[in-house]
């Protein structure tokens, strides 16, 4: 399978204290790569470094083989590889139909742009019944669903995904990570995740790393993840006693 994102030896710094210390990782194409972490761990700064936001110090970012690390944002993005950030970062005085449209600011596509709309409101038809509203005053799901359309609108053959469930009700987290594993599957859009939800994360991902400090101490298979006990006690929380409970939980659902 090919690589769509490759990191290799990034180390990122906030004047002289790194956040990243000498990450390597890859994502391949077509899947969906979990990051996980406690806070601070580094996660938001992996995909503001990828997504050219930080300028990494040392190391190497490459996506479909084309080096990143030198570019500009902007330049990124239009390379397919769109970050929606952790907060989501509308833009709260433009109405829904504004936000969408600066999503696709980067292409010319006219037509190519109105179906995407229309794919945003198939995924999100709340969106639609909101379309003249100002995105600062949807709540909280309703953001984070436009915040993900936003960056769709931008065609993205990578999306990064920073903690896109934070601060949302359990019923909405279950629903966006639905939509997140659609994409994935129905589009076969590779995704890279960050996320403090590791329950959630794990079941719609195919592989996934733990970062501890700004370095990845632990990578695998999703399910080699789960079944790994550092991983369940620190971020599942649960001990040896309950696995086969909640994985039989899981596969009924």
């Amino acid at each position: 399978m090919a690589v769509a994102l490759e990191l290799e030896g990034v180390w990122t710094y906030y004047g002289p204290i790194p956040a990243l210390r000498g990450i390597s990782l890859r994502v391949e194409e077509g899947e969906v790569m979990a990051v996980l972490g406690p806070n601070g761990a580094g996660k938001t700064t992996l995909l503001r470094t990828v997504s050219g936001v930080l300028r990494p110090r040392r190391g190497t970012i490459r996506a479909n083989g084309q080096r990143l690390d030198r570019l500009s944002p902007a330049r990124i993005v239009r390379l397919g590889i769109v970050q929606v950030p952790e907060g989501r970062q509308l833009f709260p005085e433009l109405s829904v139909s504004e936000n969408l449209r600066m999503g696709a600011y980067t292409r010319r596509d006219r037509s190519g742009v109105h179906r995407d709309l229309r794919r945003a409101f198939e995924l999100f038809p709340v969106l639609r019944e909101r379309l003249k509203q100002p995105a600062g005053t949807l709540s909280g799901g309703e953001q984070q669903m436009l915040a993900i359309a936003r960056g769709l609108m931008a065609r993205p053959k990578v999306l990064l995904l920073d903690e896109p469930s934070l601060g949302l009700a359990p019923a909405l987290v279950t629903q966006l990570f639905q939509t997140i594993r659609e994409l994935n599957r129905q589009e076969g859009l590779t995704v890279l995740l960050a996320e403090q939800n590791a329950r959630q994360a794990l079941r719609i991902a195919h592989r996934a790393c733990v970062l501890e400090l700004g370095r990845v101490v632990l990578t695998g298979s999703a399910q080699e993840l789960q079944d790994d006990e550092r991983v369940r006690q620190r971020y599942l929380g649960q001990s040896q006693s309950h696995r086969e409970e909640v994985r039989a939980e899981e596969e009924k659902s």
